[in-house]
């Protein structure tokens, strides 16, 4: 299921870019990456960070969810999703995303409700333009911004300069749960 979501995303990216007129090389360097990293997105081989797919959908001027499903949902002035209706994307090893407010038309923010299980940090730290706050709501991590370091309970909260490369570590054997707002 990974594997094929990945291969679907890859082939959305590819179509996206091409529609709206950039080419591989021109992505890759508003991303600064190199051409050979950028191209295995587009073929499905490397799955794909937030920070990634935020940069991407900014510089191609679409919404973060249109990359994430292919579709373009009904959008609405309010949105309400429903316990068990989020938009769920499982990341290979990672995170899991439920996008709380796919729905909404002019998001000026991104919720999500995030869960890492021990074991299986992304080891890269990530980096994406605006601003993010992020709950913790169960169990204990370590955040990582910069030279900076902090452990984090249930409770407690971040709000900080997405720009900033960034990461967390599942302190303990728990699951970590949190609730991230990304910001443009």
């Amino acid at each position: 299921m990974v594997e094929q979501q990945l291969l679907e995303m890859g082939q959305r990216l590819a179509t996206l870019r091409e529609i709206k007129g950039f080419t591989q090389e021109e992505i890759a360097k508003d991303l600064n990456m190199s051409l050979e990293e950028y191209a295995l997105y587009e073929d499905g081989k490397k799955d794909f960070s937030f920070s990634f797919m935020y940069n991407v959908a900014t510089i191609l001027e679409i919404d973060v969810f249109n990359l994430l499903s292919g579709t373009t949902p009904k959008l609405t002035d309010c949105a309400v999703v429903r316990r068990g209706h989020e938009f769920f994307v499982k990341k290979e090893g990672v995170y899991d995303y439920k996008h709380l407010a796919y729905t909404f038309k002019g998001k000026k923010g991104e919720p999500f409700f995030v869960m890492v299980m021990p074991g299986e940090e992304d080891k890269d730290f990530h980096s994406h333009k605006g601003q993010e706050f992020n709950f913790l709501l169960s169990g204990k991590m370590q955040f990582m911004i910069g030279d900076l370091s902090y452990e984090l309970n249930k409770g407690d909260s971040v709000y900080f300069n997405s720009e900033i490369p960034h990461g967390i570590k599942v302190l303990g054997d728990k699951p970590v749960k949190f609730l991230a707002i990304v910001m443009k």
